[in-house]
């Protein structure tokens, strides 16, 4: 079954490609720690892969709640749209090639938006394509990070050894991608890796290397992490400093109970842990995203007051929208709902 005709789609080439297999993973609400995104750039780069085409923005977000962003090109004022693009790439040695698909989550018309990216499949001959995602959830930064998610083929399963979520509730653009992918007859994976609920505003390395580890065996071709496991342990260090330093907020007695796998005291009526207000000591190595490192600049440069979110639910947070922008009075009514049931971040399989 074939999606409907994608008029916002647009090829700069069509690469010729060996049944490739296709990442696609999207920044906001789907992203957690910027785990999924990390992995997708941290994949396309390796293996060189270059834009080939792009969804167009202007049907698919609402501007007002994404904004774009202008910047100093030459002395000129240049705007930069949410644009998704596409990235083909050859792997060497293995059957499949490689087509990385990164964007930002869209606010609007999902159904036309995930037609688009199945047109994007059909047309380069796609074998199978693999979603990406990062989930908050009750883990401690210290263990090693859980990898969620599903495949069609068992074979795959079995060699992911990944658990399905059992997850049931608002889904993102990757859930709604991940069904309309399998009703057009695609091969699908999905992978999700965990982010400590309490460290939700800073990058993760450590997630997007759990990602990255999971998308190695996807592609049957081995990926050199040392740069990943080299920020994962500057990482676990800084946030465990971090942790004995909050003391006052809760945080360690928090983190001993997520790693005990017992539920978290409240201590004082009414008193609940705060969240740790992390990037201002953290450190990334070069291939990060650019954006990545000007973000924790900013928040050194602050003193980490951008980490502060609204206190939302069961002292749950909300990452920042697709674009920088602080979520909406529904997106904050909804994790209000989600932390009265008890688990607010688990967003998805």
């Amino acid at each position: 079954m074939s999606a409907s005709p994608a008029p916002h789609l647009h090829w700069d080439k069509r690469p010729d490609l060996e049944r490739p297999v296709v990442l696609a993973a999207f920044e906001g609400w789907n992203d957690a720690g910027e785990a999924a995104s990390t992995a997708a750039r941290y994949v396309r780069d390796h293996f060189d892969a270059t834009p080939v085409g792009t969804i167009e923005a202007e049907d698919f977000f609402d501007f007002t709640v994404a904004r774009p962003f202008v910047h100093l090109r030459g002395g000129q004022r240049v705007i930069k749209w949410p644009t998704t693009t596409v990235y083909a790439g050859s792997i060497a040695g293995a059957p499949n090639d490689l087509v990385v698909l990164i964007g930002h989550e869209p606010q609007l018309r999902w159904r036309t938006f995930t037609d688009h990216v199945v047109a994007v499949a059909d047309a380069l001959g796609a074998s199978r394509v693999v979603t990406l995602g990062a989930l908050l959830a009750d883990i401690p930064h210290t263990r090693p990070v859980p990898v969620f998610g599903l495949a069609d083929e068992p074979e795959l399963s079995d060699r992911l050894g990944i658990r399905p979520s059992t997850y049931e509730g608002p889904t993102g653009i990757v859930g709604v991608l991940g069904a309309r992918l399998r009703e057009c007859g695609l091969s699908t994976a999905s992978l999700w890796a965990s982010v400590p609920s309490y460290i939700s505003s800073a990058p993760s390395p450590k997630a997007a290397l759990a990602l990255v580890e999971k998308i190695s065996v996807v592609l049957g071709v081995p990926l050199p992490r040392t740069d990943l496991e080299i920020a994962s342990e500057a990482y676990v260090a800084q946030i465990s400093e971090l942790v004995a330093e909050a003391e006052e907020d809760g945080i360690p007695e928090l983190v001993q109970a997520f790693a005990s796998g017992t539920t978290p005291t409240r201590g004082e009526p009414g008193r609940s842990p705060q969240p740790l207000r992390l990037g201002v000591r953290v450190t990334l190595p070069g291939w990060l995203p650019r954006q990545v490192e000007t973000h924790l600049h900013g928040l050194a440069a602050d003193g980490g007051e951008r980490l502060r979110r609204p206190r939302l639910g069961q002292d749950r947070v909300l990452g920042q929208t697709a674009l920088g922008e602080e979520p909406d009075v529904a997106d904050l009514e909804w994790v209000r709902l989600q932390g009265a049931a008890g688990h607010p971040a688990v967003k998805d399989q």
